[in-house]
């Protein structure tokens, strides 16, 4: 039997695209490497507001490359889609077999719909591990298995600020509001996974400050332990 092709994973340092990299890996899929858009100006991760130098730790973390596509802060959409393009050039210099990138959308048909469209204009076919599954389930799922994650970014106008910094726990999830998606897939909150079974060695943080953006976006900043790898 001829061994699927490998795949290119959009990855945000958060919960959902952990959750599409296990199910990759659970699927015999081979992720070549990781590709995350940046926010060149601050060094963090675009709408995360994770720093750059926990991203590159989390990386080596679980064994995979990464590949960045930089955006200038406020970027527009084409600047944003003309980054993304280049992007995937460069991870094919690293994979020319590459052909394929996987994401964590869970189910908004209209983020999904906008990545098929732009995919197909730039002849890369997309992949939705772990489109249609149960969000309550697979937040507990996460959970159970061990996966270790940290609210950094709540829109205040969907949960608490007070969630930023929090783990992303049973009781994290019990204090959601009503409504409130339980894997933050409508933008209700935002993650990083710092430990878990897919990390070779746990990513040490420490929480820093809490910042309100925009007059509505509360972050946690997280640190990065001068012990951590």
């Amino acid at each position: 039997m001829t061994p699927a092709p490998p795949v290119l994973l959009a990855w945000s340092g958060g919960k959902d695209s952990t959750l599409a990299l296990e199910a990759l890996r659970a699927g015999g899929r081979e992720v070549a490497a990781l590709l995350t858009t940046i926010t060149a100006e601050y060094e963090r991760i675009s709408m995360h507001g994770v720093r750059r130098s926990l991203l590159e730790r989390q990386a080596g973390a679980l064994g995979l490359p990464l590949v960045e596509a930089p955006i200038p802060p406020g970027a527009s959409n084409a600047e944003y889609e003309a980054a993304f393009a280049r992007a995937l050039e460069r991870a094919r210099t690293l994979r020319p077999d590459l052909r394929t990138i996987a994401f964590g959308d869970l189910f908004l048909t209209e983020i999904r719909a906008y990545r098929e469209r732009l995919l197909a204009a730039l002849g890369w076919e997309p992949l939705f591990p772990v489109w249609g599954l149960d969000t309550a389930g697979l937040a507990r799922e996460f959970i159970r298995r061990g996966h270790r994650a940290i609210i950094v970014c709540v829109d205040t106008h969907q949960a608490p600020g007070e969630l930023a910094g929090r783990d992303y726990d049973e009781s994290l999830l019990s204090d959601l509001p009503p409504g409130a998606d339980p894997c933050g897939e409508r933008g209700e909150f935002h993650t990083f996974v710092h430990a878990g079974p897919l990390f070779r060695h746990p990513v040490t943080v420490r929480r820093g400050e809490r910042v309100l953006r925009e007059g509505r976006f509360m972050y946690c900043d997280l640190l990065p332990e001068p012990s951590s790898p």
